[in-house]
């Protein structure tokens, strides 16, 4: 007999925040489980000036990070299929390892990550609930068009990195080759076409995040 507790909707909804109130605590944060991109790549030399951006640069992406692991998180509390409540999941554990990669970078770099940390996750927490309320394929259409902007995010941000940072280089790469899949996931899995408006208004939002978390 089977005897593995099936977790309810509200099961899920109070495991997320409490995973969340720790994870802010800064206790029970998983290890990574692919290696650190950077890895290998030899250690360079930053002017300060240099050094400075790149960790600002790291501490926006950390950032993305946090949002991304609670957006997900919220989403697979609440989706109605268990398939997409996985894949959520999945999706969720590579993005713990972009969290640990920029954290790790910005230790490299003598960076600080954004003291609005747990804004950012509250917030991206509610907003995840919210998208996988209005149904599966409105959640997968929120995560496809999220993972776009972000690998639009991701390659500005190559642009304006330090020509001679390759450490961090390497990180973002990375990063952007798995969130364009999980994009191309949510496609596949059936994510329907959001509005020019709702588009608009996730671009917006990004911005003002992104925007404060270069400074704080």
């Amino acid at each position: 007999m089977n005897s593995k507790r099936i977790l309810s909707r509200s099961d899920r909804v109070i495991g997320v925040f409490d995973d969340l109130l720790r994870s802010a605590a800064g206790h029970g944060k998983l290890p990574s489980v692919r290696p650190y991109p950077a890895g290998e790549q030899e250690i360079e030399h930053l002017n300060p000036a240099e050094r400075k951006e790149s960790a600002a640069l790291m501490r926006v992406n950390h950032v993305g990070e946090v949002c991304a692991q609670a957006l997900y998180a919220g989403q697979a509390a609440v989706a109605a299929s268990p398939d997409v409540a996985e894949l959520m999941r999945a999706a969720a554990d590579e993005e713990l390892d972009h969290l640990n990669w920029c954290e790790q970078r910005l230790r490299e770099l003598g960076g600080r990550k954004s003291l609005l940390n747990p804004v950012w996750g509250g917030g991206s927490l509610v907003i995840g609930m919210l998208a996988g309320i209005s149904g599966d394929k409105r959640s997968l259409a929120f995560i496809e068009e999220t993972e776009v902007q972000v690998c639009e995010h991701l390659n500005g941000h190559l642009q304006r990195l330090p020509e001679n940072d390759l450490r961090s280089r390497k990180v973002l790469q990375q990063m952007r080759d798995d969130e364009a899949r999980h994009a191309e996931t949510a496609r596949r899995e059936g994510a329907v076409q959001l509005s020019r408006f709702t588009k608009l208004m996730m671009k917006i939002q990004a911005k003002v995040m992104t925007t404060i978390a270069y400074k704080i």
